[in-house]
């Protein structure tokens, strides 16, 4: 995959050109038609998600969670936590995604910890915005 797609990616967007490539070289780019459930709520996490184009719902059950697009992810809670996924994610228009296996991003946590840090605040923030203020 080519590092310069990770630099339209906020999640991606903080890192280094060498990092990005670093990372680049351990993720893969799919492209899913519309309408396909790419997760699937209760299964177990493998990998997790960078949408670059196009449009997904996140649904747990029939409720209608969220709805991601450009820039969002998913996947990475069941990933990080070796959980089953809590929610599915189906694809409303055709989707560009970065993809990465829980084997690779163990492998930067290993190899590049810096990196991996820097993807884990993303994600840490990203969570903090989702929590419900009370």
């Amino acid at each position: 995959m080519d590092e310069a797609h990770l630099e339209s990616i906020p999640l991606f967007a903080g890192l280094s050109r060498k990092e990005r490539r670093m990372v680049a070289q351990r993720a893969d780019e799919v492209d899913v038609e519309a309408g396909r459930e790419i997760v699937r709520e209760g299964d177990f996490a493998y990998e997790f998600f960078a949408i670059e184009e196009g449009i997904a719902e996140v649904k747990r059950g029939e409720q209608h969670l969220a709805e991601l697009g450009p820039g969002d992810f998913f996947g990475e809670m069941g990933l990080l936590e070796q959980a089953p996924r809590n929610a599915s994610v189906i694809t409303r228009s055709p989707v560009t995604a970065v993809v990465m296996t829980g084997k690779e991003f163990r492998q930067i946590d290993r190899e590049f910890p810096e990196v991996a840090k820097k993807i884990r605040k993303a994600i840490d923030e990203r969570c903090r915005h989702l929590m419900p203020v009370e």
